[in-house]
């Protein structure tokens, strides 16, 4: 069983007929993904990439099932697309645009609140369960399916750790790129739930980074899970400068528990495998699952 996304997703692209909505859609139809066309205002009726173009969420919605989308459309617009896939009743969406303002993630997660979806990011690579679906911008032929979960801050560090894992011969069930932004709709505790609470996933690997509090929220939650299935952590960001914002718009160390290495000590006092550097992920899941 994967989570969020399979091979049975019915997935949309808003932003369907942009540069960047054409190059990764194209990618993910490659890779196998069960894309069942697009959005783009005003160019509802015709075809992208062989799929079918609708002008609302709501058109795709209702004429090709849809349960599942991906944005790429620009900052300025970004949330309101958001709005408008949960408005349609998508189930989970996966917000890729970055520099979303702030005031406009605020209104677009209020909104969402008390609607039934699940909105991954935004200013994340997006999710993959290996050899089923890419709903993202990961490179797909670094995953394959096995038996290790990916929770992640970090686009680059999920294909690190994706290729170390898959390198030592145990593979991904899903990986979740959540997103860097100080706002995003799924936070690592809660990525962290769905791979514990999924019975094909052995091991979750959590990278996190300076900045906020959900790595300790996540770490908190697992200790009083009383779950068995080990969890391997990495935390970014041990030598950035305080009250500097690293890379990330959430990356900014506000007080002591928000450094890499408070979070580390948090991580291992609630049962945690914590590595040093990203390139002991490999070997380390592959220790704890032994």
């Amino acid at each position: 069983m994967s989570v969020l996304v399979n091979k049975n997703s019915k997935i949309i692209v808003q932003g369907f007929t942009g540069s960047e909505g054409t190059f990764h859609a194209g990618q993910m139809i490659d890779y196998g993904t069960n894309v069942v066309g697009g959005v783009t205002p005003g160019k509802g009726g015709t075809e992208h990439l062989g799929k079918p173009v609708f002008n609302t969420v709501s058109d795709a919605v209702e004429n090709a099932g849809a349960d599942t989308s991906i944005i790429f459309v620009p900052p300025a617009f970004a949330a309101d697309a958001i709005m408008e896939a949960a408005d349609a009743g998508i189930k989970v969406i996966i917000a890729i645009t970055e520099g979303i303002p702030v005031a406009d993630m605020i209104k677009a997660s209020n909104y969402i609140k008390d609607k039934d979806c699940r909105l991954i990011g935004p200013n994340c690579p997006g999710v993959i369960t290996p050899e089923e679906a890419k709903v993202g911008i990961m490179p797909g032929f670094v995953f394959k399916k096995g038996k290790v979960g990916i929770v992640s801050k970090s686009g680059t560090l999920t294909y690190e750790a994706a290729d170390q894992v898959v390198k030592e011969g145990l593979g991904i069930t899903t990986a979740i790129g959540i997103g860097g932004d100080p706002i995003i709709g799924t936070t690592t505790k809660e990525a962290v739930e769905l791979l514990v609470n999924d019975p094909e996933t052995e091991c979750v690997v959590m990278i996190g980074e300076i900045g906020g509090q959900l790595e300790a929220e996540a770490a908190n939650w697992y200790k009083n899970s009383g779950s068995k299935k080990p969890v391997v952590g990495f935390i970014a960001g041990e030598t950035a400068p305080a009250g500097r914002t690293m890379g990330h718009a959430g990356a900014i160390v506000g007080g002591s528990e928000d450094t890499a290495q408070a979070k580390k000590e948090i991580l291992k006092d609630c049962g945690i495998h914590v590595v040093n550097s990203p390139a002991e992920i490999g070997k380390k899941v592959s220790e704890v699952l032994g």
